[in-house]
C-alpha cells in the first residue's frame, strides 16, 4: 500500500493522548507525520528547560502550556491535522468525556499512579477502545530489552516494563523516543485493520 493510501485511510481516525511529555509529544509527532486525521491531547503542565532533553519542544517554548506549544509544533508538521487540546489535569471522572469518540487511546504519563487510573478508567468507562501504554523507558542502552507486546485486543504495552525513573536513572531521549514511536506504530497497526 502506498503512503497516499495509508494517509487517506488514517485521516478518518481520531487518537487520544493522555499526557504531552516525552511519550505523548513524540508519539503525537509520529502520528502527525503518518497522516492521522485528528488528535485529542490533554495535559496541564508547562514546558520546562528540563523537558528539552526528551520532549518535542523547543527552547523558545519554555514557560508555555505544553498543549499550546505542542499544537504549534504539530501544525508545523501537518497543517491539516485536526487538534483538540485540553489544558487540564486528568482524573477518573473527566477522561471519558474529554476523549469521547477516540478510536484509540495512548497512555503517556510519567507517574505510575496516573498510568494505573488511566488504564482502569479506559477499560471500565470506555469499553471497546484500544489503549496503548508505555512502561519502562528510563536511562540509556539496553535497547534489546525494549519491546512492544499485545496483552489482548484492547491493551498494548511498549517499553522494557521494568526500568523506573529516578535521579540516577533519568528518562533520556533515545529510549523515550523508541517507546513513543512503538506506541505510534501500534496505533497505526490497530487503525490500519479497521
Amino acid at each position: 500500500m502506498r503512503f497516499g493510501e495509508i494517509k487517506k485511510h488514517l485521516s478518518k481516525f481520531t487518537v487520544g493522548i493522555a499526557g504531552a511529555g516525552g511519550l505523548g509529544s513524540n508519539c503525537a509527532a509520529a502520528l502527525a507525520r503518518s497522516g492521522i486525521g485528528s488528535l485529542v491531547i490533554a495535559d496541564f503542565d508547562y514546558v520546562e528547560e528540563a523537558n528539552l532533553n526528551r520532549q518535542f519542544y523547543f527552547a523558545n517554548q519554555v514557560g508555555m502550556h505544553k498543549t499550546d506549544a505542542l499544537k504549534e509544533n504539530l501544525l508545523r508538521i501537518n497543517p491539516d491535522l485536526r487538534l483538540v487540546m485540553h489544558n487540564i489535569e486528568l482524573n477518573r471522572d473527566n477522561i471519558p468525556g474529554l476523549f469521547e469518540g477516540c478510536d484509540v487511546m495512548v497512555e503517556a504519563f510519567d507517574r505510575a499512579d496516573f498510568k494505573e487510573f488511566l488504564v482502569e478508567t479506559v477499560q471500565i468507562k470506555m469499553p471497546g477502545v484500544p489503549l496503548v501504554v508505555g512502561s519502562g523507558m528510563a536511562g540509556w542502552g539496553n535497547s534489546e530489552i525494549i519491546k512492544a507486546r499485545k496483552i489482548d485486543d484492547k491493551l498494548y504495552i511498549c517499553g522494557d516494563e521494568t526500568t523506573q525513573v529516578s535521579e540516577d536513572n533519568p528518562p533520556m531521549a533515545p529510549r523515550v523516543g523508541i517507546v513513543s514511536n512503538m506506541q505510534a506504530n501500534f496505533v497505526i497497526e490497530i487503525l490500519m485493520k479497521k
